[in-house]
């Protein structure tokens, strides 16, 4: 192999292996530092090339942020390079959360976290915001754009699903761009899972595959999604685990790093063990690997063709408007109080004027949340 590509891929594993066993926050916060080393640090990608790949993501089944790594690993290396973006991006958090499950089965509950959880989320929502700020340049260039932000958060805030935010507002901007150019354009789009459809498998390793094949194969959302699926299945109509077990099995995906469907690892070990949670992880990711390189082959040729570009830019706006709703949220529960809001205002700062790497911010805020918890200061 040649020494340039072997250094391609040295550098893709290198950059998301850290990344999975930094990457707190969820999928917003995973995007933002995606965004920070992989268009401002290392110039793998353009903005509006980023924008793109993040705009087609949010319209396919499964992860957006695990199969944001996998894109931005295919814009590099092609078929290798979204292997190893996706598999190193995914393994920390699967490893982290096979350790949690076995020490629940083992002592009969997950470790507590809460204060440096505490420290982390001000600094996530520093990292996000400022990644909000440097897309939101090229996605929001225009008046018209902006508007179609503005419409999205609205139509978000109004409860409107995302995927038909994200559909609705990249169909608009076509209409529009398109006005003095009359077309006919028809388009429609069924997006369904009936999980209380057919018989109850038995509780088998094949079984247990191919349900989670199914769930990553037509699940849109985000992790609340994930878990009211489980809820229906697993607890309600299969009685696999209980409330109890459902409730620590997505706790344990949201304390570790990386995507929250490795709460699927965790379901997978109470189960069958190790088999088992090696075949749930595999089950709810690899059908995003598929997708992701369909996407990869057909989102530069969209972005050539002038109505399917309008789209996109329509597309890419709803999905910052979205993130900056998510932004909303993330914030009410992180800046809790005076040291929260400090801690958040503090990395801001560091990011915006030093450019210090949003893994030693991750790490350092959840160190001084620990810190401030055994004070006795965090509320």
């Amino acid at each position: 192999m040649h020494p340039a590509r072997l250094r391609t891929l040295g550098e893709l594993t290198g950059f998301f292996l850290r990344l999975g066993c930094t990457a707190f926050g969820g999928p917003a916060a995973h995007v933002a530092m995606m965004e920070r080393e992989v268009v401002g640090r290392r110039g793998w990608l353009t903005r509006e090339q980023f924008l793109d790949q993040l705009g087609a993501t949010n319209l396919i089944p499964g992860p957006s942020s695990t199969q944001m790594a996998m894109g931005i690993g295919w814009r590099r290396a092609g078929w290798a390079g979204l292997v190893l973006g996706g598999c190193c991006f995914i393994l920390p958090a699967a490893l982290l959360t096979l350790a949690l499950a076995w020490a629940y089965v083992r002592f009969g509950r997950l470790p507590q976290a809460q204060g440096a959880l505490y420290g982390l989320k001000p600094v996530v929502l520093a990292v996000v915001v400022q990644a909000l700020w440097n897309l939101g340049r090229t996605a929001f260039r225009t008046r018209t754009l902006l508007g179609f932000g503005l419409l999205a958060v609205l139509a978000s805030v109004a409860g409107l699903h995302p995927l038909a935010v994200l559909l609705g507002t990249g169909l608009l901007a076509v209409a529009l761009g398109r006005l003095r150019r009359p077309s006919s354009m028809a388009m429609g789009a069924w997006l369904g899972l009936a999980p209380g459809m057919g018989a109850a498998p038995a509780v088998g390793l094949g079984a247990l595959f191919l349900f989670f094949l199914k769930l990553g194969s037509v699940l849109f959302g985000s992790g609340y999604v994930l878990l009211a699926f489980l809820q229906a299945d697993l607890v309600d109509r299969w009685h696999w685990l209980t409330q109890a077990q459902l409730l620590d099995a997505v706790a344990a995906g949201q304390i570790t790093p990386g995507p929250v469907f490795t709460t699927a690892t965790f379901i997978g070990y109470l189960l069958h063990g190790v088999p088992g949670a090696a075949l749930a992880t595999v089950g709810i990711f690899l059908p995003s690997f598929l997708f992701v390189a369909a996407l990869g082959l057909v989102v530069p040729r969209l972005r050539r063709a002038r109505g399917t570009a309008l789209f996109l830019d329509g597309v890419n706006a709803a999905a910052l408007a979205l993130m900056a709703v998510v932004t909303w949220t993330l914030s009410r529960a992180a800046l809790v109080d005076p040291w929260t809001v400090l801690l958040g205002l503090a990395a801001l700062v560091l990011l915006l004027r030093i450019k210090v790497n949003p893994a030693w911010l991750v790490l350092g805020g959840g160190l001084a949340g620990l810190v401030l918890a055994a004070a006795g200061l965090a509320r």
